[in-house]
C-alpha cells in the first residue's frame, strides 16, 4: 500500500517509531535541519507565523516560547493534530487540519511562512507558492526545507527501509513521483530539481535571499561515525525567500 501526504502519519505503528527516529539528536531533523532553520528565520520577536505541514507543532511552541507573536499551524494527518493541540495548550497558538492544497491562505496575514520537510510530498508546488506568497505581508519571508533532490532522484539504493549507507544519483532531470521504503510502509514524494525550486519561487513573486544544502556542523552530533557518514552526501535543501 502506498501513502501520500500526511496520511501515513495516521498509521499507528509507522507514528509512533516516526516520533521516535525524529526524538534522536543525531536525526537529520535536528543536528542539519533545525540550527539552519532557525538561521533562516531570523529575528521572529512578535513576527505572525504560519507553519505548513507542522505536525506535533513543537516548532511553534519553541517559536512561542521565544518570542513570536502568534502561530497557525496546517497539518493533515489526525494523529499529529492531536499532538500539536496538545503541544499549543495554553500558548497563543491554533493548528487547522487541513493539507497545503485546501488550506485557505489569508491575504497579506504573516510576516513569516515556514514549512519544514514537508514540500516534497505536494505534488504541484506552483499554486502552493502563490498561495504563500498572497498570505505573506509585503516584504514577509517564506522559509523551507525539502529532502535534497540528490536523495530523491532514484530509490535505486534504498529498495527497502534499512538504513541507507549508499547513494545512487540517477533520473536527475525526470522530475515527478518517487516511491520510496520507510519505515515498514511506502510514502509517495515528489522530485524536482534544485532549479525547478528556484524557478518556481521567481515567477511566483519571491527574491531568493538564501539557498543551504545541510552542511553538517561537527559540534550538532553526538557520534562521531554519524557525523561523517553525513558529509557523504546531502540530505536536506533549504531556501530563504523575500515577498517582493
Amino acid at each position: 500500500m502506498e501513502f501520500r501526504g500526511s496520511s501515513v502519519y495516521d498509521q499507528e505503528e509507522f507514528f509512533s517509531a516516526y516520533m521516535k527516529r525524529r526524538g534522536r539528536k543525531d536525526s537529520p531533523n535536528n543536528a542539519i535541519e533545525t540550527p539552519i532553520i532557525y538561521e533562516l528565520a531570523g529575528d521572529f520577536q512578535n513576527k505572525t507565523i504560519l507553519d505548513l505541514g507542522c505536525g506535533d507543532a513543537s516548532f511553534g511552541k519553541e517559536l512561542l516560547e521565544r518570542g513570536a507573536a502568534s502561530y497557525t499551524g496546517v497539518e493533515g494527518s489526525e494523529q499529529m493534530l492531536e499532538a500539536a493541540k496538545q503541544n499549543l495548550s495554553g500558548v497563543n497558538g491554533t493548528v487547522f487540519h487541513h493539507t497545503m492544497q485546501s488550506y485557505g491562505y489569508p491575504e497579506e496575514t504573516f510576516d513569516l511562512v515556514a514549512s519544514r520537510f514537508a514540500i516534497h510530498y505536494v505534488p504541484d508546488i506552483e499554486p502552493l507558492f502563490q498561495n504563500v506568497h498572497s498570505t505573506l505581508k509585503n516584504g514577509g519571508k517564506f522559509i523551507f526545507s525539502v529532502q535534497h533532490p540528490v536523495t530523491t532522484a532514484s530509490f535505486n539504493s534504498k529498495t527497502t527501509g534499512d538504513r541507507r549507507e549508499n547513494w545512487i544519483v540517477d533520473d536527475y532531470f525526470r522530475s515527478g513521483e518517487r516511491k520510496e521504503p520507510w519505515i515498514g510502509q511506502v510514502v509517495v514524494k515528489y522530485h524536482r530539481t534544485i532549479e525547478q525550486y528556484f524557478s518556481a519561487l521567481i515567477r511566483c513573486g519571491f527574491s531568493v535571499t538564501s539557498l543551504r544544502e545541510g552542511t553538517p556542523v561537527r559540534e550538532n552530533f553526538a557520534d562521531e561515525k554519524e557525523y561523517e557518514r553525513r558529509r557523504r552526501i546531502p540530505v536536506v535543501l533549504a531556501f530563504s525567500c523575500v515577498k517582493n
